[in-house]
């Protein structure tokens, strides 16, 4: 099964959220509609800003848990390694 690690954020070098997901397209579509209630509904975050594609959920677990104990700095870094001008890449997606 396919898997996914993801930064979401709300502006450039707003705020940041971590998430990992089987349905990238999905899940980006309910952070975006305000599907679930929590922490993207309440700060606006809803925009693809950083992705990784797995072969195997459990290393994509440990990756959102890397990433996630890791620096802002380095969440920036990382969306700036593939998005330098912060676009929503949801849009690439579908």
């Amino acid at each position: 099964m396919t898997a996914y690690v993801y930064i979401l954020f709300n502006k450039r070098n707003g705020t940041l959220y971590t998430g990992v997901t089987s349905n990238l397209k999905l899940r980006v579509y309910e952070h975006k509609n305000k599907i679930n209630k929590g922490f993207t509904e309440k700060y606006n975050v809803n925009k693809l800003g950083y992705f990784e594609e797995y072969e195997d959920i459990g290393l994509a677990i440990a990756r959102e848990k890397n990433i996630k104990a890791g620096s802002r700095k380095n969440k920036i870094r990382l969306i700036e390694s593939i998005n330098p001008n912060w676009e929503d890449l949801y849009y690439c997606l579908i």
